[in-house]
C-alpha cells in the first residue's frame, strides 16, 4: 500500500526532511517513505524509488510531499500523521536550545561584532544578496550555496578583491581556516602545508591523505569549482595563492583543481612564477607541463600530490615515496585476482558522492578501458541517456546538481546510493561496484550503518560481486575512519586507502573478468 499527501506551501530544509523520513522508516510495517519538497528533481527520485503517486502531479517546488509505502493502509495513515509530530519536535528542540539564533545578517553581526567570516548556506537565489552584505561589512565569505548565477559570482569576487577579502564559493563545500574545519571538512593535523582547491572533495582527499601520512595542514582554502572557468578567470584561486604565500604558517602550497580553462591556467602559472614557496599542483586532466614550466611539481593524481607535499614538508626526496606507490600497484594485482574469482560480470558501476573523485576515477580508468558513461563524462559522447540507468562501464557523481536539487548532498543522505547499490547488484553484468565514503564534519555521522545493510543485500543478490570503496577521512573525524573501515570490511567490501588505490583494484578485477 502506498499513500501520500501534499502539504501546500510548507517549507523545511532538506536535512530536516531527511531526518523525519528516517524516523518514519523506523515504524513497524513501514517499507519505505519519503518527505521532500516538490521539485522536479525530487519527483524523478520518487519515481525511481516507486514512491510516486498521481496526486503529486498537482504539486510544485514550494509544496512538501509526504509518501509512505507500508504493509497496510492503516499503517500508512498513522505514519503520515507522525510526520507533523516529528516536525513539531524539531521546531521545539530548536526553539528551546537556549542559544539565540539571529533572524538576519544584521542581528548576527550585533551578536558577534568581532566575527570576520560569514558562512552562507541558503537557497541559491538568496545567497548573493547575503554575501554582498557580508563583504560590504568587511567579512570574508564562504558560500556553501549553489545555483548562484555566474554573473553574481564574478561581481562578488571582484568586490571581495577590492576590499582585500576572500570570497570562497559559490558551491564551496570545504575549507579549514587556522585549524577550524568549515562545512564538509576533516579533522586533520596542523602543519605547514597550505591548499588552494577549486574542488571540495579533492581538498578533503588531499588533506586527509596528508594527515594520515603524518603531515599537517596550515590553511585549506576552497574557491568553488567555477572559479577556474574562463568566465570567472581564476579570480579567487589566484587571490588564495597570494594569501598562502603571505601566510607565515605555510611552507608548501598544494593546488587542486579540475582542468582550468587555458587562459586561467596561464594566469595561475604566471602567479606560480612569482612565489618563493614550493608548489605542488594536481590539475586533474589538465596540462601538467604548463605548471611544471612555471616551477611547480605536477602530480598525476590526488594521492601523489599529498605524498609529494608530505615529503617536501619533511625535506625528504619525494621520488622514494612515489616508487612505493608503484610497488603497491603490483601487489594489488594479486588482491584483484582474488576479488575476481567466480565473478561473471563485465562492467564497473561507480557511485560517487565526490565530484572530483568521480572525475579522477574516470581519468585513471581511461587508459585501461577507455571512456566511461557518466552524468558528468570526460567525453560528451558518453553522456548517460538516463541518469537513473547505467550503460556498460558507468561512473556517476551523485553530488551533481541534478541529484541534489531540493534534497541533501549524498555525503549526508545515503538513500539514493543505497537504492542504486541494490539495483546495480541485480544486473548480472555488474562485476564491480566502486564507491567513495567521505567522512568529516557535515557528512553523515554513521555511514557504516547506512552502507552495511546495502552491501550485505547486494552480496546476497550477487555473491561474487566485488564491492570496492575508499574512505576519505581520518581516525580523528567524528565517524572514526578505522571504525568505518572495519564495519564495511565485515559486510564484504574491500576498503582501499585512497581513491587511486580503489581504482587500481577495479582495473585488476575488470582485467581478470575480461579474460
Amino acid at each position: 500500500m502506498i499513500k501520500g499527501i501534499i502539504k501546500k506551501g510548507e517549507y523545511f530544509d532538506s536535512v530536516t526532511l531527511m531526518i523525519v523520513s528516517k524516523e518514519i522508516n523506523k515504524i513497524a510495517g513501514v517499507v519505505d517513505s519519503s518527505v521532500v519538497m516538490g521539485t522536479n528533481e525530487n519527483k524523478a527520485i520518487l519515481k525511481m524509488a516507486e514512491l510516486y503517486i498521481d496526486l503529486f502531479d498537482k504539486s510544485d517546488d514550494t509544496d512538501m510531499l509526504v509518501v509512505v509505502s507500508a504493509e497496510s493502509e492503516v499503517i500508512c495513515s498513522e505514519a503520515i500523521k507522525k510526520v507533523d509530530e516529528h516536525l513539531k519536535q524539531i521546531r521545539n528542540k530548536s526553539d528551546d536550545s537556549g542559544d539565540f539564533n539571529p533572524k538576519s545578517f544584521e542581528g548576527a553581526v550585533k551578536q558577534m561584532p568581532e566575527a570576520n567570516l560569514s558562512l552562507i548556506s541558503v537557497a541559491g537565489k538568496y545567497a548573493a544578496a547575503e554575501a554582498r552584505k557580508a563583504l560590504k561589512n568587511g567579512l570574508h565569505v564562504m558560500m556553501f550555496s549553489d545555483n548562484v548565477t555566474i554573473e553574481d559570482e564574478i561581481g562578488l569576487k571582484k568586490l571581495a578583491i577590492e576590499k582585500g577579502l576572500l570570497m570562497m564559493g559559490p558551491d564551496c563545500g570545504t575549507a579549514i581556516i587556522n585549524g577550524v574545519p568549515l562545512a564538509f571538512a576533516n579533522v586533520v593535523n596542523r602543519g605547514n602545508i597550505g591548499i588552494v582547491a577549486a574542488s571540495g572533495t579533492g581538498l578533503q582527499e588531499v588533506s586527509s591523505i596528508i594527515s594520515n601520512l603524518g603531515g599537517g595542514i596550515s590553511q585549506a582554502l576552497g574557491t568553488g569549482g567555477r572559479d577556474v572557468k574562463k568566465e570567472v578567470g581564476g579570480l579567487m584561486f589566484i587571490e588564495s595563492i597570494k594569501a598562502l604565500e603571505n601566510d607565515p604558517q605555510t611552507e608548501i602550497i598544494v593546488l587542486v583543481s579540475k582542468p582550468p580553462h587555458a587562459e586561467v591556467l596561464e594566469k595561475i602559472a604566471a602567479e606560480i612564477k612569482k612565489l618563493k614557496k614550493q608548489v605542488v599542483a594536481i590539475l586533474i586532466g589538465g596540462d601538467a607541463k604548463i605548471v611544471e614550466n612555471a616551477g611547480a611539481i605536477a602530480a598525476k593524481n590526488l594521492e601523489e600530490a599529498a605524498v609529494i607535499a608530505v615529503a617536501l614538508s619533511a625535506k625528504k626526496d619525494y621520488k622514494v615515496d612515489l616508487q612505493k606507490l608503484a610497488e603497491r600497484k603490483a601487489k594489488n594485482f594479486v588482491i584483484a585476482q582474488d576479488l575476481a574469482k567466480n565473478n561473471k560480470g563485465k562492467y564497473l558501476r561507480g557511485l560517487f558522492s565526490g565530484g572530483t573523485l568521480c572525475d579522477e576515477a574516470q581519468l585513471l580508468l581511461r587508459n585501461s578501458f577507455g571512456f566511461t558513461y557518466s552524468n558528468t563524462p570526460l567525453n560528451a559522447e558518453y553522456q548517460l541517456k538516463n541518469i537513473w540507468k547505467s550503460e556498460k562501464h558507468t561512473i556517476i557523481d551523485l553530488g551533481d546538481d541534478e541529484f541534489t536539487a531540493g534534497r541533501p548532498h549524498p555525503m549526508i543522505d545515503f538513500s539514493l546510493r543505497r537504492k542504486r547499490i541494490i539495483e546495480e547488484a541485480k544486473d548480472t553484468e555488474t562485476a564491480v561496484i566502486l564507491l567513495d565514503v567521505v567522512l568529516g564534519y557535515g557528512s553523515n555521522l554513521t555511514p557504516d550503518d547506512e552502507l552495511v545493510p546495502a552491501f550485505r543485500e547486494a552480496k546476497k543478490i550477487n555473491p561474487n560481486l566485488a564491492i570496492i570503496c575508499s574512505i576519505t577521512g581520518t581516525d580523528k573525524d567524528p565517524q572514526n575512519r578505522a571504525k568505518v573501515k572495519a564495519a564495511l570490511q565485515s559486510a564484504g567490501a574491500f576498503v582501499a586507502e585512497t581513491n587511486v588505490e580503489a581504482v587500481e583494484l577495479c582495473e585488476g578485477v575488470l582485467g581478470e573478468c575480461g579474460k
